[in-house]
């Protein structure tokens, strides 16, 4: 296993930036990832400066989707790696970079570019998901670049917590950040994913004052999110950022249930039912109410 380093602290100005936090990342070799090519092995030194210099990532998966991660046909790839610990996490196995599938930038956009005529056809493009794709910055940043070059359209969904990797480069070879606002009440935010919500606000604040497009997701969780206060604080703070385009409010499933407990993770919201059909339209509506487009 390599090591590479990422943290992300709070500075005495109050921001968020990224520092070190040791996180294992494969080396594995040969072909798979379902058609993907696995990157052949290579030393400890050799691997590093590969991960630096985003030649190799950790990747967990990858699927061809229609109408879900942004518009069109899209490929959404799934990093590994994710700083955040939700509870309701529907990707837990993504949660740790060592369980991906060590790949090559190249071995990747050879695949995305088979699919270059479908994403013309239907509008689509390439999703990176995970986990989370600022985790693996240096590996991101060149494949949005070689997207862009080939003029494939890029969306990457994101918490914003480590929002401070972005950089300028990267923002501008994006064309759509799906940003999950998992709640707008620090304690609840907290609480959510063991972590802090401020990043988020500022990578918001920051996507909006560049004129980004950006489509947010919401999961609402009885007993976690779904409090109308918490409700009204999310819909509070993207109505005020003016790039938004859309709101999903997506209802609380139980779908990767199965997946924690494979993991052998604690999964605390086992006996959380759905919310109501109700409930998640009395949820949208309060994003209404803001002038916001709710789906």
């Amino acid at each position: 296993m390599a090591t590479i380093k990422t943290r992300v602290t709070e500075g005495s100005t109050g921001e968020y930036r990224p520092e070190p936090l040791e996180i294992e990342v494969p080396r594995l070799g040969g072909a798979g990832l379902d058609g993907i090519e696995q990157a052949d092995p290579l030393n400890h030194f050799e691997h590093m400066a590969a991960v630096r210099e985003g030649r190799i990532g950790s990747v967990h998966s990858w699927e061809l989707v229609t109408a879900v991660d942004g518009p069109g046909t899209r490929m959404t790839t799934f990093f590994a790696g994710c700083p955040l610990r939700c509870l309701y996490c529907h990707n837990p196995d993504t949660m740790k970079m060592r369980e991906g599938t060590a790949v090559t930038a190249q071995a990747l956009m050879k695949k995305i570019k088979r699919y270059k005529g479908v994403f013309k056809a239907s509008n689509g493009g390439v999703t990176f998901s995970g986990g989370e794709p600022l985790f693996q910055p240096a590996f991101l940043a060149r494949l949005l670049r070689e997207c862009k070059e080939l003029g494939i359209h890029t969306a990457v969904d994101t918490s914003g917590f480590l929002g401070r990797s972005l950089t300028a480069e990267m923002m501008d070879n994006i064309d759509l950040f799906l940003l999950d606002v998992k709640s707008g009440i620090p304690e609840i935010y907290k609480e959510t994913t063991g972590r802090e919500l401020a990043p988020t606000l500022e990578f918001g604040k920051r996507l909006s004052e560049a004129g980004k497009k950006i489509w947010i997701r919401f999961v609402l969780v009885p007993g976690l999110t779904d409090a109308p206060e918490n409700i009204n604080a999310v819909a509070d703070i993207v109505a005020g950022w003016s790039s938004v385009e859309r709101v999903e409010v997506l209802p609380f499933h139980q779908m990767a249930r199965d997946k924690w407990e494979t993991l052998g993770m604690e999964y605390k919201l086992e006996k959380v039912q759905p919310p109501s059909k109700e409930a998640t339209e009395a949820a949208r509506d309060i994003f209404r109410t803001r002038g916001l487009a709710v789906y």
